[in-house]
């Protein structure tokens, strides 16, 4: 078998041995993934702020109990200054009720904003996602890129260890000077060097690979064609700004922040309330006792406060005014990112096509010069630079081919299609309303509600 022959095979044989598919990799980091845990447990948090916010419209119902231990010591002339001392216990019980009937429509807004900020934490979400996906398509990347350099290096110190071996041959019988041999010793030093190299980056690359992905990787099997999310750079930016997460999420931070303008706006009216009370009073060793309550609607409102309400409403217009900035601002980023990602794709495709002439036309001149070196026409120096030439063209190739790959899911990533359910990843999908639809009513831990609410948090399994 020829040098080239054998580094041509090295090149080709690992793909044709992998087997776990990009697909499977994204899927495992999916399901492994703690960053996303964490988010979907921060998104459960922001579901029950609706809760707590419906809560106030409801009714309020408290209790309260009391046992009391009264006494006093006294004198007087009919028991000629002998004191007396007297005891009194008495218990109470009683319960009490309060109603929101009016409050300017601040809890009504109150409820909305919490929905606003339900839907920017599910797009914070979307955006996690996309990073976890992105980055375990970086670490499957990069780990063929490295055992495929593994691969070409080890082939590269047997290709050189066979020149150094034929110049040797050749220096015994005087074809040439012991300067071509010493010439084939520091190649195969430099071979061996970049082999070691190489298989460092390869351990890298499998801590990178477990830590992105959540487990050890197998064998990796050859991607398909990669993909193609958009067909010029104006449709790939007309996609993010409809579709990506950030811009979803900075909408949503808009319209929670114009709610709380108008919370704070309610909070300077009245509020009026319906009460109402019951309680029994009964005192110990005697048969004295009382029971009663009450109803009333209470009205109320704030008159001076310092200038704590001004100076609350103008604190939210201010909010309002930096989330509809962001919200600009997000849009020009986003808009930019999806077209440096298009271009970045363009850039990686000639790139790859590039490389992939070199490799063609750097084998060509490999053979030749190894053929022309077999009848003297070349020096050994001459073999080793073509060879190094061939070497340096597939290496740039490999990195070529990932470069393309890992561009071309950058750029789904920022045009908002990264996600398990564009990629039809064959993952159990995390559904962001199973929960939030058991938890908007505010149900109560007792009540049947509640208890499907304990069926979907065993499905999480979180209870």
């Amino acid at each position: 078998m020829t040098g080239i022959a054998a580094v041509a095979m090295a090149f080709a044989a690992p793909v044709a041995a992998w087997a776990d598919s990009l697909a499977d990799v994204m899927a495992d980091a999916y399901k492994n993934s703690g960053l996303l845990e964490q988010n979907r447990a921060l998104l459960r948090a922001a579901d029950e702020d609706v809760a707590i916010s419906l809560s106030a419209l409801r009714p309020i119902v408290a209790w309260a109990g009391d046992v009391t231990r009264s006494f006093s010591r006294s004198s007087s002339s009919s028991t000629f200054f002998t004191p007396v001392d007297r005891g009194l216990t008495t218990a109470s019980l009683g319960i009490s009720a309060e109603l929101l009937l009016y409050d300017g429509g601040s809890s009504k807004r109150q409820i909305e904003a919490a929905k606003e900020s339900v839907l920017s934490t599910r797009e914070t979400l979307v955006g996690v996602e996309q990073n976890v996906l992105l980055q375990a398509v970086d670490a499957y990347t990069n780990m063929r890129a490295q055992s495929e350099t593994v691969a070409l290096r080890q082939n590269n110190v047997r290709v050189i260890s066979e020149e150094l071996r034929a110049a040797k041959d050749r220096f015994e019988v005087g074809e040439v000077t012991r300067t071509d041999v010493a010439q084939a010793e520091a190649r195969l030093a430099q071979a061996r060097a970049s082999l070691a190299q190489a298989q460092g980056d390869y351990q890298a690359a499998r801590e990178y690979f477990v830590a992105a992905v959540g487990r050890k990787p197998g064998q990796l099997k050859a991607p398909p064609a990669a993909p193609t999310p958009a067909k010029s750079m104006e449709h790939a930016k007309t996609v993010a700004l409809k579709k990506h997460p950030s811009i979803l999420k900075a909408q949503h931070d808009v319209a929670a922040a114009d709610l709380g303008v108008q919370i704070a706006r309610a909070s300077m009216g009245a509020t009026v309330k319906l009460t109402g009370r019951y309680g029994i009073e009964e005192t110990f060793d005697s048969s004295a006792f009382s029971k009663g309550g009450s109803v009333g609607v209470e009205v109320s409102g704030p008159i001076y406060l310092g200038g704590q309400l001004s100076a609350r409403y103008r604190q939210a217009v201010a909010r309002r005014d930096a989330a509809r900035a962001t919200l600009r601002l997000t849009s020009i980023s986003v808009a930019q990112d999806a077209a440096t990602a298009f271009a970045n794709l363009q850039v990686a495709r000639a790139a790859r096509d590039a490389s992939e002439r070199q490799v063609r036309f750097a084998t060509v001149a490999f053979r030749g010069v190894r053929e022309e070196a077999t009848l003297g026409a070349r020096t050994t120096l001459d073999v080793l630079n073509a060879e190094q030439e061939l070497l340096n063209a597939q290496a740039n190739l490999i990195t070529s081919r990932g470069n393309e790959y890992l561009a071309s899911y950058a750029l789904l990533a920022n045009i908002g299609y990264l996600t398990s359910d564009h990629l039809n990843l064959k993952v159990t999908r995390y559904d962001p309303a199973a929960y939030y639809n058991q938890v908007k009513n505010a149900p109560a831990m007792v009540s049947e509600q509640g208890r499907k609410l304990d069926r979907v948090l065993r499905g999480l399994g979180k209870e």
